[in-house]
């Protein structure tokens, strides 16, 4: 699942056409993608790295990551001059900003529990 999921993640960053629906023909950068994150996965399995431990501390930056980027995305979105006439309506722009409310009291309650 992570190797499809990360393949297709790198493909649409990249103006690559992939997909597994795809012969290995038709999208040889896909399957390069889906290879060498096969190798490198079974690499951190054999070296004795946990898996969910790793996943663990993923979603753990991930946490950390969302509050700022979530507040460029609401400050992004909110910017006529950046959106033009597409700004986000004050209903959006107050849920985004709840939104940066919760993710960031999540954050700052993991940090003072652990």
């Amino acid at each position: 699942m992570l190797v499809g999921s990360c393949a297709y993640a790198i493909s649409e960053a990249a103006p690559w056409t992939g997909s597994l629906n795809r012969q290995p023909q038709a999208a040889p950068k896909f399957y390069a993608v889906v290879g060498v994150a096969m190798v490198i996965g079974l690499a951190l399995n054999y070296v004795g790295l946990n898996a969910v431990r790793m996943l663990f501390w993923t979603a753990v930056i991930n946490g950390v990551l969302a509050p700022p980027l979530i507040l460029l995305v609401v400050l992004l979105t909110s910017d006529p001059k950046v959106m033009g006439r597409w700004t986000n309506p004050p209903l959006l722009r107050g849920l985004g900003w709840v939104t940066f409310a919760v993710m960031v009291a999540a954050a700052a309650g993991m940090f003072v529990t652990s």
